[in-house]
């Protein structure tokens, strides 16, 4: 039987309590990521996630879903037309009730993306 440590990526990053928003969004960036986990020392606190994105209510569920696979989100706030909050989705909604194309949801919004990394070429501009 596969365990959770097979599978699971390694070496996170991490950032602690006392950090500002704004050094966390910039870590997030950095580091290609949709979620960071707040420890103090080795234990954990809390969860910053991304939540720049949103979508309607209104809108169809393949378009949401080609959205979450876009930018490899699980979860998206619901806005009405009064730009309120009145929902959120998941991956796990759209997976028990929306037939179809799940599956490949799953995988886009699974595949491991790599941190964003300077050209080596742009660096050498620099270095002078």
């Amino acid at each position: 039987m596969t365990t959770i440590s097979e599978v699971m990526t390694k070496g996170v990053q991490v950032i602690p309590p006392d950090a500002s928003l704004q050094r966390a969004a910039q870590l997030m960036d950095e580091l290609n990521v949709g979620a960071l986990p707040v420890c103090d020392g080795k234990s954990l606190v809390g969860m910053i996630t991304e939540a720049t994105r949103w979508c309607t209510e209104d809108q169809t569920t393949d378009d949401v879903m080609k959205q979450m696979g876009d930018v490899q989100i699980r979860r998206l706030p619901v806005l009405n037309d009064r730009q309120e909050v009145v929902g959120i989705v998941s991956l796990g909604d759209l997976a028990l009730r929306q037939s179809g194309h799940t599956d490949e949801l799953l995988r886009d919004v699974s595949w491991p993306s790599e941190p964003e990394r300077p050209d080596a070429n742009a660096a050498a501009h620099f270095t002078g």
